[in-house]
């Protein structure tokens, strides 16, 4: 079933409302950094099948998990960063080496459990930047196995 605009809307902006009530300020632009490149991910096709996916120990977060059709198939584990202003440098700039090796061992216990192939798996990153005017940037294939 497939919201329409106005009511997807309407429980992102009621959302957004309760993460800065309840939040800490970078960590409310974390998550309306996530909605944005969940809608953003939809508008190009994908279908987002999770959202913040810990592993069983807890030690390892996905931001996102899209599947994107074609061929072949592809299951796209997302890393989003989000920043209030590029002032300070991209927000490319900040995944470094530890969090690519846990978004791979994310990425193979997702796998195992779902009991997909890796070698479906794709890793992407999202940029977004909220000021001076938003911009997103789509990296896909930022690192590899």
């Amino acid at each position: 079933m497939m919201l329409s605009k106005p009511l997807w809307l309407f429980f992102d902006r009621l959302r957004q409302w309760q993460d800065r009530r309840c939040l800490e300020p970078k960590q409310a632009i974390g998550r309306y950094g996530e909605d944005l490149a969940h809608r953003e991910l939809q508008r190009r096709g994908y279908r987002v099948i999770d959202r913040n996916w810990r592993s069983k120990a807890g030690w390892e977060e996905v931001d996102l998990i899209a599947w994107q059709r074609g061929t072949p198939d592809r299951l796209i584990f997302v890393e989003v960063k989000t920043r209030s202003s590029d002032t300070f440098g991209s927000p490319e700039r900040n995944i470094d080496r530890v969090k690519e090796i846990a978004l791979r061992r994310a990425a193979r216990e997702y796998c195992r459990k779902a009991l997909l192939p890796e070698e479906i798996v794709r890793f992407d990153q999202l940029s977004i930047v909220l000021e001076p005017e938003l911009r997103i940037a789509h990296h896909p294939d930022a690192f590899t196995w």
